[in-house]
């Protein structure tokens, strides 16, 4: 038997104009919470405040028809994040550009990992985030204490599994470059030559890949190193992190030098990048990479996805 809606929340859902899930039963302290509207439209959390969860917890809101979503999948979503303690909407991305997240708990909050594993696409999920996971915390700016439960409503649009590491053709090493020997796990070690920085960008694909071209605007799912010109010291890896990142590509928001190199490469190609100080830092460097204002840096990137 479904539980019955009380008539101020029932007056409050007529005013919005939307439609309203059923919770779930009401052994589940989720069932506190109504959601309102369809998929894919504006969403908005009825509920009486505050609420509050000491363990994240889940539900499906509407199962999805699609692919199931597993650990490792990128996916692509709509989503609403509401504090349980005051009802204020925090952020959503519903009437804007949908986000993206790989589902691996060293990228994501764990809560969500945990939430939608398992999950299909094209359904709702409703994931309460306890304030031991740590994320309230990091959202004070936005008026959030760090004892409050958050809310999640998320829409999965889409599910992609991307590739493991660069596939395709190889292309013959260019001489005075960086050499790189491939491990088992397909982490590139990356020898630098005792010469002279290049003062330009210099794009070398070192494996071609044969899937889509990576265009600007997109969300590109890569491993990389990176190490300094100079010394040959690796300042940052994905790979020894054991997952891949995502970034949004030629948008401003990497360095210059992966905007410019790696849009126009197809997925499944490994690209090798050598970075003036122009093109990456700039005159300020990275302290916190070890990285000066005149340190060229070299990286080897593999493009695993891109959408």
């Amino acid at each position: 038997m479904q539980r019955r809606l009380p008539v101020v929340l029932l007056v409050a859902v007529i005013a919005l104009g939307v439609t309203i899930t059923p919770a779930a039963s009401a052994s589940d302290p989720l069932a506190k919470i109504a959601v309102a509207g369809a998929i894919g439209e504006k969403t908005t959390l009825v509920f009486k405040k505050p609420f509050a969860t000491k363990r994240s917890l889940h539900r499906d809101v509407v199962a999805g028809t699609g692919d199931k979503l597993a650990k490792g999948s990128k996916i692509t979503f709509d989503y609403v994040i509401v504090d349980g303690r005051t009802g204020k909407q925090l952020e959503t991305s519903f009437g804007a550009q949908p986000a993206s997240l790989i589902l691996d708990k060293t990228q994501a909050p764990a809560a969500l990992v945990n939430g939608l594993v398992g999950a299909s696409v094209g359904g709702r999920v409703l994931v309460a985030v306890a304030p031991k996971e740590g994320l309230a915390a990091r959202l004070k700016t936005k008026g959030v204490k760090k004892q409050d439960t958050l809310l999640f409503v998320v829409d999965t649009k889409s599910v992609r599994t991307p590739l493991a590491r660069a596939t395709g053709a190889p292309v013959a090493p260019v001489a005075g470059l960086p050499t790189v020997a491939l491990g088992a796990t397909g982490k590139p070690a990356i020898t630098v030559p005792k010469a002279t920085a290049p003062t330009q960008l210099i794009v070398q694909t070192l494996i071609k890949g044969t899937g889509p071209v990576v265009t600007a605007g997109q969300t590109i799912t890569v491993h990389y190193t990176g190490v300094i010109w100079a010394s040959g010291k690796q300042f940052d890896s994905s790979w020894d992190r054991g997952s891949p990142t995502d970034f949004a590509i030629g948008t401003g928001k990497v360095i210059p030098g992966w905007d410019e190199g790696l849009v126009g490469q197809t997925v499944g190609s490994q690209v090798l990048l050598v970075v003036p100080p122009d093109k990456g830092y700039g005159a300020n460097g990275s302290p916190s990479g070890g990285i000066t204002g005149t340190d060229t840096l070299v990286f080897v990137v593999d493009i695993l996805d891109a959408s």
